[in-house]
């Protein structure tokens, strides 16, 4: 009886949740008659050439969280949650990529970005290489290669960017133009001798070589620039920020050195530095915060980017760079609050992103990596807090339980031989562990498929569903770099910046 009682008041609550105007059945019809009509429109396809490309990625942005930060971003404006849209929900192609490694059913950041931003899927743990390398083998490296679209855009003389709130020697930004054996390779300082021997390169030294003209870098990990025991700028008496290579270079210098003659080239690593250049007479830019939680989202006020004049302004300051993207982070740590609001402010950053560029020439595309075995459920009634409780409590140990939940993870815990009472904790604040079903120190990636949004030239070559590896050739396609290009002409070719910023995770705990 007391169940039954629980489940009736659970559903008089919902009832009373629901707004007036959801009740009519009109206020339905024409909500879907107008998007028909929005449908419609799209049968008059954008084939203009991407003279801009953006793609945005969002570390371990599933589906799932998705829908639960698009709850968030509505409750957090007070509204219920569930009619709220995200950004990238505005944008008018939908697609799923298959994220799976071509060794790996669930896959790591390094494979999934060499098939987002290379074309070509790969093996776990390895950056820029095709499935032929073997991670922690050097010797299966060479002549296995393979470039990214960062490169072809090189090639085809644009200016590019890498803005990353993670370290720019990270997985996720690094097969932009790394190819190594090993993800975790950040430095000389980190790989085993043999592969030293073997003349594999380290990440840091790769950035700096590979492609030497990438017009900005921004993001963190500036230690790995650095000679071993070299002190930090920032703290120099702190040990675990001190340089890290063997090689004794000082791959800042020798960035800067690179440069063509009369070009100029600065290097920041504080905010304060960044917003006092006069980015107008800046050719090339570097900046390297300490680590991951030095972020670099107050670069600009939301109205001031496109007061920066110039190729170098545009590209540093266009995008106005939120927290956005510690959503790995936040799941591998079992802290969904943490995880969400990321993803929100990513969202915010899509928005001005949508309002400072047009979709006649720009091709804008948000998509993860990968996904987690996050989840919400329990038949929450409309509008409930998206961190709190499920409206009934377990019918086999009696206790209540959220609504989020992970699949594994740090969040497993019994007490007194049972299942925690969440009742007794603080499950609102932002670093609650939610409950998990089996526990590790760490929560995994999911293997599901992830969401393409595409909006902007071209956008309707993503469709349907995709392997990862697809994106990539169909943002080439669009703009009429790379080596599919015979639909082009010298005419239509693009003549202005090709924008390639990169939004990720401000820490990566993966393996």
């Amino acid at each position: 009886m007391k169940a039954l009682i629980i489940l009736l008041l659970a559903q008089l609550c919902s009832a009373s949740l629901v707004p007036e105007r959801e009740k009519d059945p009109e206020y339905w019809r024409r909500q879907a008659q107008e998007t028909l009509q929005n449908a419609l429109r799209l049968q008059h396809l954008n084939k203009n050439v991407a003279k801009n490309l953006i793609l945005f990625l969002g570390d371990g942005m599933g589906v799932s969280t998705v829908t639960a930060a698009r709850i968030l971003k509505g409750q957090l404006q007070h509204g219920q949650g569930e009619e709220s849209l995200l950004e990238m929900d505005k944008f008018p192609f939908v697609a799923l990529a298959k994220t799976y490694n071509t060794n790996a059913q669930v896959p790591d950041s390094a494979g999934t970005a060499t098939a987002y931003l290379c074309g070509v899927k790969a093996n776990e743990g390895t950056l820029g290489v095709s499935a032929g390398v073997t991670r922690d083998r050097c010797n299966t490296t060479k002549g296995q290669e393979v470039t990214s679209i960062l490169h072809w855009a090189k090639e085809a003389g644009k200016a590019v960017g890498i803005v990353t709130t993670t370290r720019v020697t990270h997985a996720t930004p690094s097969a932009a133009y790394a190819h190594s054996a090993n993800r975790d390779w950040y430095s000389d300082g980190e790989m085993p001798p043999d592969a030293l021997e073997g003349g594999c390169k380290d990440i840091a030294r790769q950035l700096v070589e590979n492609i030497p003209e990438i017009e900005v870098i921004l993001g963190g990990g500036r230690k790995y620039m650095y000679p071993r025991n070299v002190s930090d700028v920032e703290y120099p008496h702190e040990e675990k920020h001190r340089g890290t290579r063997l090689d004794g270079r000082d791959l800042v210098q020798a960035w800067q050195e690179a440069k063509p003659r009369g070009k100029v080239a600065k290097y920041v690593w504080h905010r304060r530095e960044l917003l006092a250049l006069n980015l107008s007479r800046v050719d090339f830019l570097l900046g390297e915060s300490l680590h991951p939680r030095v972020p670099w989202h107050q670069l600009a006020a939301l109205g001031e980017p496109l007061a920066c004049p110039g190729v170098l302004g545009q590209l540093a300051m266009a995008i106005y760079l939120p927290k956005g993207g510690r959503i790995d982070h936040g799941h591998h740590e079992g802290k969904a609050k943490q995880a969400l609001h990321e993803a929100v402010e990513l969202d915010r950053a899509i928005g001005l992103a949508t309002r400072l560029t047009s979709t006649q020439d720009t091709l804008s595309v948000v998509t993860a990596d990968h996904s987690h075995v996050f989840t919400f459920g329990g038949y929450t009634p409309r509008g409930n807090p998206i961190f709190g409780l499920a409206p009934m409590q377990s019918d086999v140990d009696r206790k209540p339980f959220t609504s989020i939940l992970y699949g594994n993870g740090p969040g497993y815990k019994i007490v007194a031989g049972e299942r925690e009472n969440v009742s007794a904790v603080d499950f609102a604040h932002a670093d609650y562990q939610a409950q998990s079903a089996v526990p590790l120190r760490q929560e995994t990636h999911g293997g599901e498929d992830v969401a393409v949004f595409a909006r902007g030239p071209m956008a309707h070559l993503l469709h349907g569903v995709h392997e990862q590896n697809y994106i990539p050739h169909a943002m080439a396609y669009a703009a009429c770099i790379g080596s599919n290009q015979g639909h082009c002409n010298t005419a239509g070719r693009p003549a202005t910046p090709l924008l390639l910023p990169f939004l990720s995770l401000l820490l990566l705990l993966l393996c």
